[in-house]
């Protein structure tokens, strides 16, 4: 089953962390999150890592639909926007599939609002 989707970009990586937040933002999603994974391997391992930073981007509407819902949503929220130097060079934007997530959580009232996060994803994608 895959579990995100996304795109290459021409963009640098630092030109497409600003893009990406701008095309979130006119969705209606914050980043709450932002963890530099390769600054983190770096001082807890002592390796050099590519450019990788994970995004948890939040709806606030959708996630207090998702809440309402389910009281232990919590463990699959924000939903993670990843951006990242591939093995090309180029800059890879990938977002956590919504429906898929979701989908672990056996309760069809979660089903409209994947739904919507993912149209909205999508959407903030496309902008990229």
């Amino acid at each position: 089953m895959k579990y995100t989707f996304g795109k290459a970009t021409s963009f640098s990586f630092e030109e497409t962390l600003v893009k990406v937040q701008a095309a979130l933002k006119e969705e209606g999603f914050g980043v709450l999150t932002e963890i530099d994974v390769k600054a983190t391997m770096k001082e807890k391992l002592g390796v050099d890592f590519r450019k990788y930073k994970i995004l948890g981007a939040c709806n606030p509407r959708l996630a207090h639909q998702a809440f309402s819902v389910e009281n232990e949503i919590g463990a699959l929220l924000p939903c993670n926007v990843i951006v990242y130097e591939n093995d090309e060079g180029k800059t890879t934007v990938s977002i956590i599939d919504p429906v898929a997530a979701l989908g672990f959580v056996s309760n069809e009232k979660l089903a409209e609002v994947g739904t919507e996060a993912k149209e909205r994803l999508s959407r903030a994608l496309d902008r990229i």
